[in-house]
């Protein structure tokens, strides 16, 4: 292993065209429209309940410190609760989702991301108003979810599986630290610490044994180690992975608790049963990413921290297997994962379908964190390749361009009537939403491009590793020495690239990553050397090693052109069947631009080389768009539903393409990324 840390964000200041605009959307819209979703303040939005649960857990806490009686929410008999249709919220009541709590912790981390780039007094008093709500939420032994506060605080711990006690630990732990690195404060990060405490009460080596049913907690609290140097938290961390899908399996001891106090009989206890929580198999044993997309991409997150931390070589040799098997087999072009909507999962090896996909916006956001770890662990150009094919395709897909509405699920084709009118699609929208019973996924989005800056740069002592051309000023260090750099570019209209020393002096090595869609190809020149001709490293970055200092400046011209791109044929869906890419773009047809009934479009094998760029205007900016001569297929005539098979009758038509991540953004369409060929 070859470990190498992400730059501290307040040191990467994003100035690239394409992405300052969307983490400034972050901020001036989404964040604030977000607390309004937080506290049910969004006409015709689904509730959030967050600032509801935690003001009645509070009153429960201090009902019980005063011995006073507080009146429990009852049957509860599912993940969910809601009010009767109609009536009012009773405000001593827990609603919503059992893991509500962690959407709230998710934008408190968005939230401080942006106060570490810019601060920000009302979105401070905001984020503060929550803290202060979760804190005054807690129980004195340190127990922090308002589903048990407000149902049972005996219950807690004692369904683990489904009920994400552990997953909203850790994202409230994700947000704590990110307060504290922001602020300078302590008080969510104490009572993160407290919640810690008391899990760790409960469980860890001699005590009782389980694992997270929904993982991050494993990362988080990696995290949390690393902020306080406490090992206790890495520790639990470590437990939590090593006893994953070992016998007896935790999940089915657990369950036969439950049904034992049921009077049902008792299920064998085999982990064998949990292979979509990812709990069947030992986790250094996996080989194949499976079950739940979310978890699976957080669980990989946390074995590479794991690897990381402890130089554990079967835990890396696991990450690498898990890698392989969803980037050779189980990735969406888009950089979107999970192939099925049930289970929200990964379906067989090559199963891709295109107007059935699940593709989470979550999932495609935990493969970046899972990509990034994987960069720290080892520089390989192939890693930034898919994190960059996520961040520029599916994880802005997620969100409107006005940043008020939101995709959950990233299809690959829609048909609004089809999507409307027929069961089999149900769980794919035509249209973003303004928010979700479920809402996962907003936040998702607001702290992981709040925190873009993370995911630019990687650095050790003496090398600092460029792996996404995205604009940025930063300031590094380089074996001890200062360094101030400033990276030009913009994808969204060539591949070219500058970067100028700015200030500073210091020896060392600058490795610069060889994008995959260049095809390797590139053309460099350097302020000491017009003609430099430094080949890539077989890990796909170029390594300059010198003195470098202020005025130094390299440059890169990565070809760029329209590609017209095929899936292994092995993944039956998409059969005879092209799409377009351009950089780290994939784009798509849209009925706004190319009418209906977008199956009858045949693209011809040459259309890349034909392809014309130009700039479009969608919802107010310009973006990089194609224009394709194809062909269009007619209707027979007739109402046969079979006939004897034949040549189709074409007619020439320009075919206009715009970024995958843009669209639905013009109004209710039809939208295709893979098209037919011209036979």
């Amino acid at each position: 292993m070859s470990i190498s840390r992400p730059l501290p964000l307040r040191q990467v200041n994003v100035t690239d065209p394409f992405w300052r605009q969307e983490v400034s959307l972050v901020r001036r819209e989404v964040i604030p429209y977000q607390w309004e979703a937080l506290n049910d303040r969004v006409p015709g939005a689904a509730p959030s309940y967050f600032m509801h649960n935690m003001r009645a857990a509070a009153r429960a806490v201090r009902a019980r410190k005063a011995g006073q009686y507080f009146p429990l929410t009852q049957g509860v008999t599912g993940i969910t609760s809601f009010p009767p249709e109609g009536a009012a919220p009773d405000p001593d009541y827990f609603y919503g989702f059992v893991f509500q709590d962690s959407d709230g912790y998710k934008w408190i981390e968005a939230v401080s991301y942006q106060l570490i780039l810019q601060d920000d007094p009302a979105l401070r008093r905001a984020a503060q108003e929550a803290v202060d709500a979760i804190r005054e939420a807690q129980e004195e032994d340190g127990y922090l979810d308002t589903f048990y506060t407000l149902t049972g605080v005996e219950n807690a711990f004692t369904n683990l599986r489904d009920n994400h006690e552990l997953y909203c630990f850790g994202h409230l732990t994700e947000a704590a630290v990110a307060w504290k690195q922001a602020t300078g404060q302590t008080d969510l990060l104490d009572a993160a610490c407290r919640f810690a405490g008391c899990i760790m009460r409960r469980f860890g080596p001699g005590r009782e044994r389980g694992c997270p049913g929904h993982e991050i907690a494993e990362m988080a609290l990696f995290r949390l180690y690393e902020e306080t140097g406490d090992v206790r938290y890495r520790d639990l961390a470590l437990f939590f992975l090593d006893v994953r899908g070992t016998e007896p399996s935790t999940f089915a001891l657990e369950e036969n608790r439950r049904r034992v106090r049921q009077g049902l009989p008792e299920l064998p206890v085999t982990a064998a049963r949990y292979a979509y929580h990812q709990a069947d198999v030992p986790v250094r044993e996996t080989t194949e990413a499976r079950g739940h997309a979310v978890r699976q991409m957080y669980l990989a997150a946390g074995m590479a921290d794991a690897a990381r931390l402890t130089g554990d070589g079967e835990m890396l040799a696991a990450c690498e297997r898990l890698w392989r098997s969803v980037t050779r087999e189980k990735l969406y072009v888009t950089g979107g994962v999970g192939g099925t909507h049930v289970g929200e999962a990964f379906s067989l090896p090559y199963d891709l379908p295109a107007d059935t996909a699940y593709s989470e916006t979550c999932a495609a956001v935990g493969l970046c964190f899972f990509a990034r770890r994987m960069l720290e662990l080892s520089p390989l150009a192939e890693y930034a390749d898919v994190m960059e094919q996520a961040l520029y395709n599916t994880v802005p897909a997620g969100m409107a361009m006005d940043g008020k509405s939101f995709f959950y699920v990233n299809p690959l084709a829609a048909d609004p009537a089809y999507c409307e009118k027929d069961e089999r699609l149900a769980h794919v929208k035509a249209v973003r939403q303004k928010w979700f019973p479920c809402a996962c996924c907003p936040p998702n989005i607001a702290r992981l491009l709040s925190s873009l800056g993370q995911y630019i740069w990687t650095g050790t002592e003496d090398t600092l590793y460029l792996h996404l051309y995205i604009a940025n000023e930063t300031e590094a260090r380089l074996n001890g020495r200062p360094l101030s750099l400033r990276l030009d570019a913009d994808l969204t209209k060539d591949g070219r690239a500058a970067l100028t020393v700015t200030k500073g002096e210091a020896e060392g090595t600058l490795a610069f990553r060889v994008p995959g869609w260049s095809g390797g190809k590139y053309t460099a020149s350097a302020s000491w050397d017009e003609g430099l001709t430094l080949p890539a490293s077989p890990d796909g970055y170029l390594r300059l090693t010198r003195r470098w200092q202020a005025g130094d400046r390299v440059t890169f011209d990565f070809p760029m052109p329209a590609r017209l791109l095929a899936a292994h044929p092995m993944v039956r869906e998409m059969t005879h069947q092209v799409c377009f890419a351009k950089g780290p773009f994939v784009y798509c047809a849209e009925e706004k631009d190319n009418g209906p009934r977008l199956f009858l479009l045949r693209v011809p094998l040459n259309a890349a080389e034909t392809a014309e760029t130009f700039r479009a205007a969608v919802a107010g900016s310009e973006l990089p768009a194609l224009r394709v001569p194809a062909y269009r297929a007619e209707l027979p005539e007739g109402d046969a539903l079979y006939r004897p098979a034949g040549p189709e009758r074409l007619t020439e038509t320009v075919l206009t393409l715009i970024p995958y991540f843009a669209w639905n953004n013009r109004g209710k369409g039809e939208m295709r990324v893979w098209l037919p060929v011209k036979g």
